[in-house]
């Protein structure tokens, strides 16, 4: 039995996004290598699913380091890591690495909101392969003022990113 039943589907997005994935990718891990129990990935991914599921002291993680629930979301199969083995890890945290985290999240939060293209059949009427997006496509274009959508006009995949940026085609 877990108090903690949407670790599971915590662990999807993660899977999905890749957020602690790239932020165990992003730190420096000054540990030696033969002396590590716990990588570093288990480690973020540990500190990361407890604060999203309301834990964020770590008084707790030596209960729930044998939660197979627990386990499972962070992909071991043996016991994760310790309250002073995360408290390691948080004492670690300097600038750098409040840096290569922000850049982490700008950069997920960035391809978010990718350029938008229009996949269409490889016969369709001007829509040319696009080598960028790997497909036959048109290359629609959104205008807002906040979030009022003002205009969308229908580019061919031809184009690059700026024409009609200024209301000229």
């Amino acid at each position: 039995m877990s108090r903690d039943g949407g670790l599971p589907l915590l662990r999807q997005l993660d899977r999905r996004q890749g957020l602690t994935r790239a932020l165990a990718r992003g730190l420096p891990d000054p540990r030696a290598p033969d002396r590590i129990a716990h990588s570093l990935l288990s480690l973020v991914r540990q500190r990361i699913y407890g604060l999203a599921a309301g834990y964020e002291d770590l008084n707790g993680h030596d209960t729930r380091r044998h939660d197979l629930v627990w386990q499972t979301a962070v992909e071991r199969d043996r016991p994760l890591a310790s309250n002073p083995t995360l408290c390691r890890l948080d004492n670690r945290a300097n600038r750098a690495a409040a840096w290569a985290m922000h850049g982490v999240i700008v950069d997920q939060f960035i391809a978010a909101f990718a350029a938008p293209d229009d996949r269409v059949p490889r016969r369709q009427a001007d829509a040319p392969f696009h080598g960028y997006y790997g497909g036959y496509c048109f290359l629609p274009l959104y205008v807002f003022c906040g979030e009022q959508l003002l205009a969308s006009y229908l580019r061919s995949g031809h184009s690059d990113a700026r024409p009609g940026t200024r209301g000229r085609f």
